[in-house]
């Protein structure tokens, strides 16, 4: 409560300053609190047999922001002294994790506490917090932009990195961002009703050494302790036409990922898009080798990164699609494609019926890049060495990592009635990906998928999935059914059954209910979840399997 206290001072003395009321200075107070509660049980089926540190296992947040003409002010306070599992073991604690005071005054604005910056497309710096991942990664410290010249933005800031309940002294961040918008330079760009941005980024990241030693020799590695990273990027746009080309390199960081190695690293990428009523078209492509940038060298699992690489693979939303999902290779570097296409038959057409039909088509494809021979080091080993570096002919692709191609139709058959279906073909390169516990490199897998919807009225409906998923390979086939009834806003209830038909016979089955009420949310659940991963841009973090009970609330004000 004591940010909140230094914000109401601040607007006051503003107030006194200016010769006007607070009555001149609204203040806004908002929040929320979220509480994620399991009851675990013994379930040797499914090898869920912990060992568990608690009866009752949660992870809860609440926060508290103030906002005010001039100044913004917020706290947060966490409590995960007995976490969920699968999360690493770091992630245990409990404090006030996220505090900051915010003012702002005619396009500047200065932070002082903790904060979440992206610069770009994320590919040197990007700080953010998904709570389902485990990962926040906030910068301490302070952070100044400028919005108060035409066309120009800019920012600048250095703190220190959160990695769970550690703002390690040793390691420090500072960048700067800008951005040039053209059209506010060139009129004739403005005329067209066109963009056109410039922008380029600076990140350096300061770490002290620390004894690092190649094996079976005495010698130590001279660690850089300063690493420069810089990105610049342009995009256009015109109409339903638009285009963005970015470019990144960062210095010599031997880390843990890339077994400190001293080769530098290097990102391109480029995305272009149509969008216009009824149809709209995606093609983006990216190439990225030793990326890997972290504010503590030594660590390993999805914690402490300054950047972010995303996957550039289909997000799917169904559960068996998802089974296999692909983590970006950061240190090894990779090629990666994705493309979409979706199209709109409008109505009373041939193809579109009644009420229209909607295609849709997505590929991804992700393949490792040819590297030249790795260089030998002392004793053997590439430690201290630039690594293995790509071969000279910039387009050379290597094996596949990842691919997938999905197509969906989605169809009013009726008023009330909606559905769904989509069909995908996926391969998975588990050498690479190393998330199921087989022999074989590649699981190739076909999915289809039925989702249909009836709207009984305007409050309830009526909701069915069926899926089915084809492989020869892991623990062979799956198929999963899911029935729920909603009636809104207030009430949702499900049951779902996720069956290994193909080899185990183990059922993975779930019961749930939801409701809400004004702004709270209460969500109980009871069954198996299946060991897996939980992926989210390029990053994933293991779920171990589980069975109980479970509760999920939230509130927010």
């Amino acid at each position: 409560m004591k940010k909140l206290t230094i914000s109401a001072i601040g607007v006051l003395l503003l107030s006194l300053g200016t010769g006007k009321s607070m009555a001149d200075y609204p203040v806004a107070v908002h929040g929320s609190v979220q509480a994620d509660i399991v009851f675990p049980e013994i379930d040797e089926a499914i090898n869920a047999v912990g060992p568990y540190s608690h009866k009752m296992l949660f992870n809860t947040y609440a926060d508290v922001n103030l906002a005010s003409r001039y100044v913004d002010a917020g706290i947060r306070a966490e409590f995960m002294k007995w976490p969920i599992p699968g999360y690493e073991d770091d992630f245990a604690g409990w404090g006030l994790s996220n505090f900051y005071v915010k003012g702002k005054y005619k396009g500047f604005d200065l932070t002082i506490g903790d904060f979440y910056e992206q610069f770009g497309s994320g590919f040197i710096l990007r700080t953010y917090e998904n709570r389902a991942l485990g990962i926040d990664n906030a910068i301490r410290g302070g952070r100044f932009n400028i919005n108060a010249v035409r066309g120009l933005r800019l920012t600048m800031l250095g703190g220190v990195q959160r990695v769970y309940w550690d703002w390690s002294k040793k390691s420090q961040i500072y960048g700067a961002n800008a951005e040039l918008y053209m059209q506010d330079y060139i009129p004739a760009i403005s005329d067209r009703n066109a963009t056109w941005m410039i922008g380029g980024s600076y990140v350096l990241k300061h770490e002290s050494d620390e004894d690092i030693f190649i094996p079976e020799t005495n010698y130590r590695l001279n660690l850089p302790k300063y690493v420069n990273s810089l990105d610049v990027r342009s995009s256009f746009s015109k109409g339903p036409w638009s285009v963005l080309g970015e470019f990144a390199w960062k210095g010599q960081d031997p880390s843990y990922n890339n077994d400190y190695t001293y080769g530098t690293g290097t990102a391109y990428f480029l995305s272009g898009s149509f969008s216009k009523k009824g149809i709209s078209a995606m093609l983006q492509a990216k190439r990225s080798y030793n990326m890997s940038f972290r504010s503590q060298r030594s660590r390993d699992g999805i914690a402490a990164f300054i950047n972010n690489m995303p996957a550039f693979t289909y997000t799917h939303t169904y559960s068996l699609p998802a089974l296999y999902p692909y983590a970006t290779q950061n240190a090894p570097g990779e090629w990666a494609y994705q493309g979409q296409f979706s199209y709109n038959f409008p109505r009373k057409s041939k193809l579109g019926g009644r009420y229209g039909t909607k295609i849709t088509l997505n590929a991804s494809y992700v393949s490792s890049l040819v590297h030249e021979a790795a260089p030998e080091g002392l004793g053997g080993n590439i430690m201290g060495t630039d690594g293995a570096r790509p071969v000279s002919n910039f387009f050379a692709m290597g094996s596949c990592n990842y691919y997938d191609i999905n197509l969906q139709v989605e169809k009013r058959f009726s008023a009330p009635l909606t559905m769904t279906f989509m069909y995908m073909n996926q391969l998975f390169n588990n050498e690479v990906g190393k998330i199921v516990e087989t022999d074989e490199k590649y699981i190739r897998t076909n999915i289809i998928v039925a989702d249909a919807k009836y709207r009984i009225n305007k409050k309830f409906t009526l909701r069915g999935e069926l899926q089915y998923l084809f492989t020869k390979q892991d623990q062979k086939d799956w198929a999963y059914g899911l029935v729920e009834f909603s009636w809104s806003p207030y009430l949702m209830v499900s049951a779902s059954d996720m069956w290994n038909c193909g080899e185990t016979g183990t059922h993975y089955y779930m019961f749930g209910v939801a409701g809400t009420y004004r702004s709270n949310r209460l969500m109980l659940s009871y069954g198996r979840t299946r060991a897996g991963f939980d992926c989210s841009g390029g990053l994933c973090r293991p779920v171990p399997p589980m069975h109980g009970f479970k509760i999920n609330y939230t509130f927010n004000f």
